[in-house]
Formats: structure tokens, sequence, C-alpha cells
């Protein structure tokens, strides 16, 4: 005779509950914000100060005495405030966007807004060094160090302005539900820009402001 059946001991497994994805869990390992065009402009850009930089090395070789008293010369109060600024801003950037991927999405618009008032202070700063550096009889034709300074730092200068400008069309884009926690590429694209160029800001700021 066969064994009874016991619903106790025979019942069948149960399935396990299916769950939507979120944000955080769909999201691909390996995965590269923004996209392809920005990363060609951020290759672009690396290349351009790489050239840049050369041509502070090699001036420097030929003129260390320049490079050693130049330094000196400059205010490190306003490259130190740059610095910040730029270091602040590229991480309100970075909550705005780890804030969409949850769907946060009215903080990742506060963080964005907060991003773009930092940013702006950065050509500020700027406006107000190159003042204090005129009062102070420093022009692109007070030497070799200070010749290259410039070049550098308004290079730098109309990068970030490029940026600031970025701010603003993705800050117009967030106003009108543009982003969200599926589709977000613009604001990544955007974070990634201003977070290389405030790398190369942290490479020029000791070269012209700290080594002396």
């Amino acid at each position: 005779m066969l064994p009874s059946m016991n619903a106790s001991t025979t019942s069948l497994p149960l399935a396990e509950p299916v769950t939507e994805p979120t944000p955080e869990t769909s999201a691909q390992p390996g995965h590269i914000p923004g996209n392809k065009g920005i990363w060609v402009g951020i290759t672009c850009e690396f290349v351009e100060f790489l050239v840049l930089f050369i041509v502070y090395f090699v001036s420097r070789a030929h003129f260390p005495e320049a490079f050693q008293e130049g330094s000196a010369r400059l205010s490190q109060f306003a490259g130190t405030a740059i610095t910040l600024l730029m270091i602040s801003s590229s991480f309100c950037l970075a909550c705005s966007v780890a804030c969409i991927r949850v769907n946060a999405r009215r903080q990742s618009l506060y963080w964005l807004i907060g991003a773009l008032l930092l940013a702006l202070g950065y050509p500020v700063a700027k406006l107000l060094e190159i003042q204090w550096n005129l009062a102070h009889g420093i022009d692109g034709n007070s030497g070799i160090f200070f010749t290259v300074y410039y070049y550098l730092t308004f290079n730098h200068l109309v990068h970030a302005i490029w940026g600031v400008l970025g701010m603003l069309w993705v800050l117009v884009r967030h106003l009108f539900g543009g982003y969200s926690a599926e589709d977000h590429s613009g604001l990544e694209a955007l974070a990634s820009y201003w977070h290389a160029t405030d790398i190369i800001w942290l490479v020029i700021f000791p070269f012209f402001y700290v080594l002396t």
C-alpha cells in the first residue's frame, strides 16, 4: 500500500516573491557614467593640459629661479579659495547624481543648484585674483613664470565656464523633469566633465601656488 500523502510533509515549495528592480539593484557593474561624447571631450581636455604641463616643466627646467620667485608673489589665498570652490562644487554634483539614482528628484535638484552657485564663485574669485595681481604689478609680461601661469589658468577658466554653462542647461532640464532614476545620463555627463576639470585644477594649484 502506498503511504498516505501528508500535506505538511509534501507541500510544494512556495515561489519566491518577485521584487521590482530599483536603480541601485538594476545598475550594471562597470557602468560608465555619462555618454561617449563627453568622454571624448574629457580625453581631449586631458591631452590639451598634458601638453600645457609639458610646457610648464620645460620652462621650469630652463628658468628654475623665475619659477621659485614667481610662486611666492602669487596670492595663495586666491588659489586656496578657488580650490575649495571647485572641490565643494564637485561634491554637490556627486550628491545630485546619487540622489537622482534613487529617484530623489527634489534633493538632486537642490544639490545641483548648490553646485552651480559654488561654481559661479570660481570666475568671481579669478577676477578678483587678477585685479590683485595687476595691483601688484603682475601681468603676462612680468616674466616666463607669469606667462605660463596666465596661459594655463586662463585655459582652465575657459573649461570651467563651459562647465558652468553646462550646469545651467542641465538645471533647466532638471526643473522640467528631464531626468529620472532610469534616465539621467546628461547629469552624469556634466558631473564627469566637472570632476575632470576639478582634477586638472588640483594639479595646477600646487604647480603655481605651492611649489616654491
